[in-house]
């Protein structure tokens, strides 16, 4: 189907049933209408947890996302904004934020995620094989990419775009850690909300 993308795997078992579906996403760039669209496009799919790989800049663009009471973890890009805001965010008591700084180890569904803005750090940590996967962002290019790794296993390298839709097409990546599938999805917009304008820096 024209805008998706997809790769599979067999399933592991595991006991951890906590977030077994994700809405992976990246360089929101203050765009906060196209992030929530995203999000619930996400939670309607049956998500239960948020990560963004960075460039959300404003912290408050965040705020938008607080109504859906799914955890946001967030590492900042180059474009960090106001760090203290975010940290300040975070530790709001209702606040559905996690901020790691500028990458993040986590274990979600029984898996080893790391987060981390770059393409090419992210592809350096997923030879490692330390991680079940590895996220990135800012080139704002969607991809999935199957790596094989020093311990002989495969970790999967995602890249969900920009959701904010900066000279590509607004897009995340769902994924679901249980089937250990992952799908490319174009952010549901009204007709002039994306905005598809060359990027402001060359990412190559």
């Amino acid at each position: 189907m024209p805008g998706r993308k997809s790769a599979r795997l067999a399933p592991r078992s595991f006991s951890d049933r906590e977030a077994v579906k994700i809405c992976l996403l990246s360089d929101s760039h203050d765009n906060r209408r196209l992030l929530e669209h995203a999000v619930r496009d996400a939670r309607m799919r049956g998500a239960e947890a948020v990560l963004h790989c960075g460039d959300v800049v404003a912290p408050t663009t965040l705020r938008v996302l607080k109504k859906y009471a799914l955890p946001v973890h967030v590492i900042h890009g180059n474009n960090t904004g106001d760090l203290y805001a975010m940290a300040n965010l975070s530790h709001e008591s209702d606040s559905v934020v996690r901020y790691h700084g500028q990458d993040a180890a986590l274990r979600l569904g029984g898996r080893a995620i790391f987060l981390v803005h770059y393409p090419h750090y992210a592809a350096a940590l997923a030879l490692t094989g330390e991680y079940d996967l590895v996220c990135c962002g800012h080139d704002h290019r969607a991809s999935i990419r199957m790596v094989d790794n020093v311990r002989g296993g495969v970790t999967y390298l995602l890249n969900p775009g920009t959701v904010g839709g900066v000279g590509a097409k607004p897009s995340y990546i769902l994924i679901d850690l249980d089937a250990l599938t992952f799908e490319v999805r174009d952010v549901p917009a009204e007709p002039g909300e994306a905005c598809n304008m060359p990027p402001a820096t060359v990412h190559d």
